[in-house]
């Protein structure tokens, strides 16, 4: 019989279980404490749970578990780079953030991504898998054990693209968010897309509380299409409408992110057409030096267009802030890691 990931059982699933084997269901809630509060990567780690329970449970389920292949930590700001193996020998990488107002913690959501973005070294060798949700709370727990810190927010903006795995990310939230697990709130909880429309609508309809970050970076189609293959599919006023459909259903403030790349979308003009498109929308911009990979020859805008821009934005009332850099001595672009481990290993 082949055996079941445990940590996408919920409680009630949990007690079903039981009943089949003629235990008593309130062994359910204690073993999911066990995998979800105390974050336990072994049965024989559930001190108060049976011997021949521990037994049976090892013969019918697993628990989803990742080893830490490299930890990386900036000298600059203690900010730590992950990389980690998945139970089919995949690799993945997160990222552990260290703020004053608390740890945030940047995920994946897929091995790789198909989405081609051209200033982003996750799509190079394109898509492998979904990530399961036990592997995306994975992230975090082990994060959360290998720091002894809590984990307050959360950010699904790691390897992939959250919208293409969209089953798999809601329940994550769902579990990640659930009193019987972290209980981190809904509202320390930001899901980046680059733009599929209609799971956008989905999400919006389920009336969330996470924040929505628009990987927009660019205010033209054409210049979009440069930089992200997806815009071929959607265009930018129809990312947008469901921009605004999601706060219209959720009372959200959206987030657009907005990669600066020299030469390409950093100047005054760019962010006069910028002005235009969000000016009427509640949101905010996140301006964001590109981080160069070797892979591509797009440069990082220099400091003073990043100024320029970002003054032009705040005289037109629009509200923005340029991202704060983390771990740029350890490899901090999205994917970095992730190549660099799979370069040497093939």
């Amino acid at each position: 019989m082949e055996k079941k990931d445990i940590l996408a059982y919920s409680i009630e699933e949990l007690k079903d279980f039981l009943v089949t084997i003629g235990e008593k269901t309130f062994r359910a809630k204690q073993i999911h404490e066990w995998l979800h509060k105390k974050l336990a990567d072994d049965f024989d780690e559930m001190s108060n749970i049976s011997k021949s329970l521990k037994e049976i449970l090892k013969e019918n389920f697993y628990i989803e578990n990742l080893e830490i292949i490299k930890v990386m930590t900036s000298k600059i700001d203690k900010t730590q780079k992950f990389l980690f193996k998945l139970r089919d020998g995949n690799v993945i990488e997160s990222v552990l953030m260290r703020y004053k107002h608390g740890n945030s913690v940047c995920i994946s959501t897929q091995v790789g991504c198909r989405m081609g973005c051209r200033f982003c070294a996750s799509t190079l060798d394109g898509l492998v898998r979904n990530l399961s949700s036990a592997e995306m709370l994975k992230e975090i727990y082990c994060i959360q054990k290998y720091s002894g810190e809590r984990v307050s927010n959360i950010v699904l903006m790691g390897s992939g693209e959250p919208m293409d795995n969209f089953d798999n990310v809601i329940n994550f939230v769902n579990m990640i968010t659930s009193e019987n697990s972290l209980h981190i709130s809904q509202r320390n909880i930001t899901i980046s897309t680059c733009g599929l429309v209609e799971n956008m609508n989905r999400f919006a309809d389920l009336q969330p509380q996470v924040t929505l970050a628009l990987s927009l970076h660019a205010s033209d189609d054409e210049t979009r299409r440069e930089l992200m293959p997806i815009a071929r599919k959607y265009s930018i006023a129809e990312v947008l409408e469901a921009c605004q459909y999601y706060f219209d259903k959720t009372g959200r403030r959206i987030t657009f992110e907005y990669s600066l790349v020299a030469g390409i979308n950093d100047n005054l003009d760019e962010a006069k057409k910028l002005v235009n498109l969000v000016k009427n929308m509640n949101c905010h911009v996140n301006l964001i030096p590109v981080n160069p990979i070797k892979e591509r020859d797009y440069k990082k805008s220099s400091l003073e267009n990043i100024e320029a821009f970002k003054r032009h934005l705040e005289k037109n009332g629009i509200n923005v802030t340029v991202r704060r850099e983390m771990g740029s001595d350890i490899q901090g672009a999205c994917g970095q890691l992730r190549k660099s481990y799979i370069d040497n290993e093939t």
